[in-house]
């Protein structure tokens, strides 16, 4: 198999995300550049690790995931999507598989092909991002010694913000840290990079101007875009930084750290623990960290009630305030725009949000905000806001058939 690829050869292009309990998979004609941005097929694994993890595709029922012998859950799961990639290739070729990699590091702005040197520098970023570094690179060292003649390109979460100046990298510590890579990196870049594409389509020049994307999943964070390129965001030296999340907890005091280890008596994997696993809407309402499930739930009475209601209260108010943050740093707001689960989703969350950011024009219809419709905002609102689905997958494609593209043609 040759180790580079042209557009126009008849190759498929298929890209991984990798979590700690799942991973998604989604297969792209190859054959033009850019690929087209629906996938052929996606679907994904998910329960890894637990007693019934389960095959889904296209949305058709899921499957049990054998176990064969010695292998363990990961490599069982992706050996099933290799044999069902092969199966739906249906004599094409695999051009390359792309990775989403969360952490690039101050090293890898650019997309690149993965090799032994390549993946030793993304394994000591592993403590940056351990929810989901490792498993990325164990895909890939699976793939590279299953299919060895297969291009594995890394793209980075982090590459979207190497546009941030320095004041925004800063992190306010002896400068000796920063030179030691202790710097604001931003994440979600891939979802961002989307979006950087999609408004330009979508709202041409306009989307050029002062524009906050907020990116609400499981984990969540803003980046504020000027002419289309970061220029700040809320997530910094970690994916634990910025908004409140799911389970995480977003920017917190130093101190409560401090006071946890030292007063508390928390070991460091337990406070680690704490802050990605048990923080965030699941630690304040502890009922759940899904916002779905607690807007649901929200109107209970006593404490359950009452501690769900200020999950959600806390919630918004930590987005609310971060806009607010990052329309100071672009001198205004032009364009607010909602992607990922929540983001795309949650005509709740959204109407909460933009009711508190009324002082900056910003002015929904509330019709339009419950169809999930593209453009949310009312007349009169000073704000364009909008709703825009993010196709991180596309994104890595794109990158992996360029990189592999442009090896070739060098």
């Amino acid at each position: 198999m040759n180790d580079t690829v042209r557009a126009g050869d008849d190759v498929c292009l298929l890209v991984l995300n990798c979590g700690s309990s799942s991973i998604k998979f989604a297969l792209f004609d190859g054959r033009e550049y850019p690929p087209p941005r629906r996938p052929a097929w996606h679907g994904q694994v998910a329960g890894i690790g637990g007693p019934n993890p389960t095959y889904t595709e296209d949305g058709a029922a899921a499957e049990a995931v054998p176990l064969q012998g010695g292998e363990t859950p990961y490599h069982a799961a992706l050996e099933h999507i290799r044999v069902h990639t092969r199966q739906r290739l249906a004599g094409r070729r695999l051009g390359a598989v792309a990775h989403r990699v969360v952490h690039g590091g101050s090293k890898y702005s650019e997309p690149v092909l993965v090799d032994a040197a390549v993946l030793a520098d993304l394994k000591s970023y592993i403590p940056l991002a351990p929810l989901h570094q490792p498993f990325a690179l164990e895909a890939m060292e699976v793939l590279l010694a299953g299919l060895p003649d297969c291009p594995q390109v890394a793209c980075f979460d982090t590459g979207f913000h190497h546009t941030l100046p320095l004041v925004e990298r800063l992190l306010p510590l002896p400068y000796s840290a920063y030179e030691r890579g202790l710097r604001r990196y931003g994440f979600h870049g891939l979802s961002y990079e989307y979006m950087s594409v999609a408004l330009a389509e979508r709202h041409g020049e306009r989307a050029r101007g002062r524009t906050v994307v907020a990116h609400l999943g499981s984990g969540a964070s803003l980046c504020a875009m000027h002419d289309l390129r970061s220029v700040a965001t809320t997530m910094g030296f970690s994916a634990l930084d910025g908004l409140m999340m799911s389970t995480r907890c977003g920017a917190l005091d130093p101190g409560a750290v401090i006071y946890l280890m030292e007063i508390e008596k928390l070991s460091l994997e337990q406070v680690g623990h704490v802050l990605y696993h048990e923080s965030g809407l699941l630690g304040v309402s502890g009922v759940s960290g899904d916002s779905r499930e607690l807007l649901a739930r929200e109107q209970e009475a006593g404490e359950t009630g009452d501690r769900i209601r200020a999950a959600l209260a806390l919630y918004v108010r930590r987005i609310v305030r971060e806009i607010g943050a990052l329309a100071a740093v672009l001198g205004g707001l032009d364009m607010l725009v909602f992607t990922a689960g929540v983001g795309e989703h949650s005509a709740a969350i959204r109407g909460r949000v933009c009711r508190d950011l009324a002082y900056l024009g910003v002015a929904l219809d509330e019709t339009a905000n419950e169809r999930n419709d593209p453009v949310i905002a009312g007349p009169g609102s000073r704000v364009l806001v909008g709703v825009e689905p993010t196709n991180e997958e596309w994104i890595a494609a794109r990158q992996a058939l360029a990189v592999t593209r442009d090896k070739r043609q060098g």
